[in-house]
This record gives C-alpha cells, sequence and structure tokens, in this order.
C-alpha cells in the first residue's frame, strides 16, 4: 500500500472542486459529484488513491479534490491545532495524520531493554524501575535508569520499512519530531544526553540535534523535563532516524541513581501540527 500512497508522484489536491450541483459525470452512469464524493468518503482512503482516480478524469478530480480531503479529515477526527492555518495539501495532510505513530519501541521500559540497542552500560548498568515521581501522562508508569558511569542506549528507524519511502521523503520532507522525558533524583547530582541524527542511505548525518548536556544538582527539584525539537527542511536524502539518549549520576553512587528517562517518541507530522 506504501508504494501505491507515493503521493510525490501524484496530482496535488486542488480548491478547484465543482460546486454546480447539476453537473453529472460522464461514462456508463450519471452520478452526480456531491454523491461520488460521498461515495468515495466511504471508501478506504488507499482504494480511493489509487484505483477511483483511474477510472475516470471526473472521478479523479473528485478524488484529487480538497473538498475530499478536507471532509475525511473531519469526519475522521484529524483536526487543525490552529484553525487559521490551513494546510497546502489536505490529501497530504490526511495521511500524515493516519500514519503518525511513535516510531520508538517500547518507549517506557514496559518490555524491559527490548528494541533498545545498548550502547554504553555503565556502573551497574541499565535497569527499569517504576516512577519515583508521577508523570504528566499518568499512562505512564515504568522508566529507564542510569548508573554511576555512562549509559546510553539507541534506536534507528529505517523510515522505508515503517512506511515512508524515499520519494516522499525526499518530495515532501515532513517535519520530524522528537521528544523525551527526563528526571533526576533529589538526592543526587546526575547528567542527560540525548543526540538525534537524520542519516542518508549511507547512514551518513544529514542533520543532527545534540543539545548540550543537561546537569542537575544535589538537593534541586525532582521533577519531570521535556525535550523537544522538530527537524524542518532538511533536504532529500533522509532514510534513516538515529535516536541516541541516556547519562548517568554524578557522584559516582553505586546502584541506580542516575539520570531516568521515559515516554521517548519519533514522529512524522504534518507541518501544521508542529
Amino acid at each position: 500500500m506504501e508504494e501505491c500512497l507515493d503521493l510525490s508522484q501524484r496530482q496535488k489536491p486542488t480548491s478547484a472542486t465543482v460546486t454546480a450541483p447539476a453537473r453529472l459525470l460522464s461514462g456508463f452512469f450519471p452520478v452526480l459529484l456531491e454523491i461520488l464524493e460521498e461515495i468515495l468518503l466511504h471508501l478506504p482512503p488507499d482504494q480511493v488513491v489509487c484505483v477511483c482516480r483511474l477510472v475516470c478524469h471526473q472521478w479523479k478530480e473528485v478524488a484529487d479534490s480538497e473538498s475530499l480531503w478536507r471532509e475525511r479529515c473531519r469526519r475522521e477526527g484529524y483536526l487543525l491545532r490552529d484553525a487559521s492555518k490551513t494546510p497546502q495539501d489536505w490529501r497530504l495532510f490526511y495521511f500524515l495524520c493516519k500514519k503518525r505513530r511513535n516510531l520508538l519501541k517500547n518507549p517506557r521500559g514496559e518490555q524491559d531493554l527490548n528494541g533498545w540497542q545498548i550502547v554504553k552500560n555503565g556502573g551497574d548498568k541499565w535497569a527499569v524501575h517504576g516512577l519515583r515521581v508521577p508523570h504528566p501522562d499518568e499512562t505512564v508508569q515504568n522508566n529507564f535508569v542510569t548508573s554511576f558511569s555512562m549509559c546510553t542506549k539507541s534506536q534507528c528507524i529505517d523510515l522505508e520499512k515503517e512506511g515512508y519511502n524515499p520519494s516522499f521523503m525526499d518530495h515532501f520532507q515532513p517535519d520530524i519530531r522528537i521528544s523525551d522525558w527526563y528526571s533526576h533524583r533529589t538526592d543526587c547530582g546526575s547528567s542527560y544526553h540525548i543526540r538525534v541524527e537524520l542519516l542518508n542511505q549511507s547512514r551518513k548525518p544529514v542533520q543532527i540535534f545534540a543539545p548540550e548536556t543537561a546537569y542537575f544538582e544535589q538537593w534541586t527539584e525532582e521533577k519531570w523535563n521535556q525535550m523537544t525539537h522538530v527537524f524542518k527542511n532538511y533536504g532529500p536524502g533522509v532514510r534513516y532516524i538515529c535516536f541516541t539518549h541516556g547519562g548517568k549520576d554524578t557522584q559516582f553512587w553505586k546502584g541506580w541513581y542516575g539520570i531516568r528517562v521515559t515516554e521517548s517518541c519519533v514522529e512524522i507530522c504534518p507541518a501544521k501540527d508542529t
């Protein structure tokens, strides 16, 4: 279905939808355009793009229309955060919303360390514990915990395997949003590190997000902090996303007194939603 939905090879929907209610579709049977649009709204979206638009010129006109995809977004609850900023391409907005999900596996430690590549496993190594302080999202109950020497872990996301083919990424360059939650212990100082790379086919960086290491002093308030970043206009060639984070405690205490991380997220988003 991903190949079929290569929207970069298809005509962008326009606002030039037919408004005359009496206009009929030519072909074997006459159908009002409004009725055809309603029919298409009840079909799977991939069939609309890959099959229905190939029937004839008039069907293509309706399948490509802005009104069809705007209404589809409305019915399925894909709403704009800012109603004053409308998408240039409602069909693209629809499919980005529909495919939107966290591309990282096991972001909360609910499956121990499965899905993560351990890069550094210092001190008493990575562990998964219950939360010490509540997370803003009440469904989050676990976090990854670091020790007294550097602990880092990573995931490399293959965008094509996740359904974002090369021509789509090169043509549209959709926003890539990353998010990570981290917290320290009140009784011990710690440090937090994150690095996210957009890589080309040869695994060479196209763009990098690597803020300065965050340090927390002993006896400061224990709470959850969120790190966010949005990659925009990064150019063609992006095929992988490498997400790496971690840290340690800064007092070299045996056990798990270092930084805690959870609810990490990498997602492909509509530009109007970042």
